[in-house]
């Protein structure tokens, strides 16, 4: 944690929605003028597409066959506990773009399942943006959670991320519903051993949850829409968290435990603008003020 260069960290799993996430959050740097330093957690894979898929097979042949990217021996994790490290410090670091498809191809001008160049932070940030797998890992080895100011676990329930990630695979990288399921099921170890641990570091968890039959994922033919879904938010540590307010001003809201407020699912957006802004905006102002 630093006084000076603050750290926030959306962490979740593949198809948990820490993207959408992540444009809430340019929203309001932009409406408060907040200059922020961006990580995409891919930047920190070990790997591009192609040498992943030979990892995964010697792997496999030396009777691994659950080698992913959920752990750590296929990302770059000491090297992103380091980049955490350098930004609290100093303000500075770098990072990199993993080319995911032709559109950002022709952005950044390298090949789809390829990374650009490593890249130093702009100067004069006003905090570090992280969003990805590994935002609060802590292992034997590393602890990247200890960095972070701000901990922001994405959590749907396992049902409706699969739906999630099933159809977003689909969609956007062509894969079949059996090539999803595969990957799936590759990662359940280390889904169970590093990315379900982090949200029990994580200061904030959003976890949505379908009010519609999602019984078997792998057939859903529709992702459950924000109006049908409630989204269980729940604070680590409550105090100085204005519960009253927050249900007055969300419609339909309520308080399920002392530290968790339940919201309609199309009302997170307003959720996440009332309750993170003045966060950040705290964050901002003492690291000025140091």
């Amino acid at each position: 944690m630093s006084v000076r260069h603050p750290i926030i960290s959306v962490t979740g799993s593949s198809g948990a929605g820490t993207t959408t996430i992540k444009h809430t959050f340019a929203q309001i740097f932009r409406r408060e003028g907040i200059s922020a330093a961006w990580i995409e957690g891919d930047a920190f894979h070990r790997y591009d597409r192609e040498g992943m898929r030979r990892a995964m097979a010697e792997a496999a042949a030396s009777g691994n066959p659950h080698f992913s990217h959920f752990g750590p021996e296929a990302n770059l994790l000491l090297e992103l506990e380091a980049t955490f490290r350098s930004y609290a410090e100093t303000g500075q670091g770098r990072t990199r773009h993993y080319v995911h498809d032709p559109v950002e191809a022709e952005l950044y001008g390298v090949p789809p399942g390829a990374f650009t160049p490593w890249e130093p932070f702009p100067e004069g940030t006003d905090l570090l943006f992280y969003e990805g797998l590994h935002g609060a890992v802590v292992t034997d080895e590393i602890d990247v959670a200890r960095w972070a100011d701000v901990k922001i676990g994405v959590v749907p329930v396992i049902n409706l991320e699969w739906i999630q990630k099933i159809h977003r695979d689909k969609a956007t990288r062509g894969y079949s519903t059996e090539a999803v399921t595969d990957t799936i099921l590759r990662r359940m170890p280390d889904y169970i051993h590093y990315i379900c641990p982090q949200f029990t570091q994580t200061d904030i968890n959003f976890q949505r949850v379908p009010t519609v039959d999602t019984s078997n994922p792998f057939i859903a033919r529709w992702i459950p829409t924000p109006d049908e879904s409630m989204v269980v938010i729940r604070f680590k540590n409550p105090r100085g968290i204005d519960f009253p307010y927050l249900v007055q001003m969300i419609p339909d809201s309520f308080m399920s435990r002392a530290n968790s407020i339940v919201i309609p699912g199309g009302k997170l957006d307003l959720a996440m603008q009332l309750i993170l802004t003045p966060m950040i905006i705290r964050l901002v102002e003492r690291a000025r003020r140091g």
